[in-house]
């Protein structure tokens, strides 16, 4: 993947640029810009980007769930009607992944929809986020449920800004990369594996599996976009994920949460049959090293059950899941939440180390 690609989108073709520099790629292009803004990358990138971005047009956000809602996004529309927005000006989002959902949720309801840009700062946004067209945000506790699809007009990836990345942050990130590479069955997951201390402490070394990482969301969504088909992959291991967001109050971050959640994806597939011991083994060993320290007692399993109930994907009272016959074999299998399906769960989580 070259430095500049087009993503091909029905609802209209955009731009995803790599640079070395962000904050030159925009100084040029804020004129007609309201900028959402990350407190935290505000905070850390203060002398490079307050000399740019227009003060009376740049609204800083905390970066959590709870600006995910509704309410939020209502705030956010007020204070952009007051600051004067109009339909011929663009949005501007830096940050990750929340402040992404929130700036193309608003821009695509302010006004019957207005153009939109995004700087993912976050190895999750620029590994995959970035790209896709979803904007969703959370009702209550149910996570995503309200959204559209509504691309930016523009990306900018500065790899850069992986350097200024919390450990915790970069962990989040390759739980998505793995994902993306036992979806597609790519080899390029060993080497994640075996070099996983180094690209911890230089993320920059990341840019190969971040790019290859985009190349295959960007086949799958230009053959796919709005989620009909094939694209349900990708929910691979972010059923079970959301669950774990979702009992743990977000204390663990999306990319090592879906990590476990493919590894309980995976076991599941051994148990009712569709995968042998010795590739359950080999992939549970990829996604080892990028484990959380987390445990689920017995206690609260039916607290993680009514999480799993909530899914928006599921249908007649089963669970919708991906499961998988091996790395590139994946299959929408629904589960009967009055099956086994409680069974392996805590099955499951009573097998994991320190439980």
């Amino acid at each position: 993947m070259s430095d500049s690609f087009i993503v091909r989108s029905r609802l209209g073709d955009y731009q995803v640029v790599f640079t070395d520099c962000f904050v030159r790629e925009i100084s040029n292009r804020v004129g007609d810009c309201f900028c959402l803004v990350d407190r935290n990358v505000m905070s850390l990138l203060a002398e490079e980007l307050k000399p740019v971005l227009p003060q009376s047009r740049t609204l800083e956000l905390e970066a959590s769930e709870q600006a995910k809602t509704l309410e939020s996004c209502i705030e956010v529309i007020r204070w952009l009607v007051d600051a004067g927005v109009r339909r011929n000006h663009t949005l501007l989002a830096i940050g990750g992944g929340v402040i992404q959902d929130v700036c193309g949720f608003v821009a695509t309801i302010l006004y019957r929809g207005i153009p939109w840009n995004f700087v993912p700062t976050t190895l999750l946004a620029q590994a995959d986020s970035c790209i896709g067209s979803k904007t969703s945000i959370n009702l209550g506790e149910f996570k995503n449920l309200v959204g559209s699809f509504y691309p930016p007009q523009r990306v900018l990836i500065d790899p850069r800004l992986l350097s200024t990345l919390p450990e915790s942050e970069v962990k989040s990130g390759i739980g998505e990369i793995l994902h993306y590479y036992l979806v597609d069955g790519n080899e390029r997951a060993g080497w994640l594996r075996d070099n996983y201390g180094g690209v911890l402490g230089d993320p920059q070394l990341l840019l190969q599996d971040l790019k290859l990482s985009l190349s295959i969301k960007k086949a799958m969504i230009e053959r796919d976009e709005l989620d009909q088909g094939e694209r349900r992959l990708f929910n691979y291991g972010h059923t079970f994920g959301h669950a774990i967001e979702a009992v743990t109050r977000y204390t663990v971050n999306h990319g090592q949460a879906v990590t476990v959640g493919m590894d309980l994806a995976n076991f599941i597939s051994r148990e009712i049959g569709y995968l042998d011991g010795d590739t359950f083994e080999s992939m549970s060993e990829v996604l080892r090293c990028n484990m959380p320290d987390f445990e689920l007692p017995r206690t609260r399993l039916e607290e993680y059950l009514t999480a799993l109930r909530r899914d928006k994907k599921n249908r007649d009272g089963q669970l919708g899941c991906i499961l998988t016959r091996g790395p590139g074999a994946m299959e929408l299998t629904y589960l009967s939440f009055d099956g086994l399906l409680p069974e392996l769960i805590a099955k499951y989580f009573a097998s994991r180390p320190g439980s």
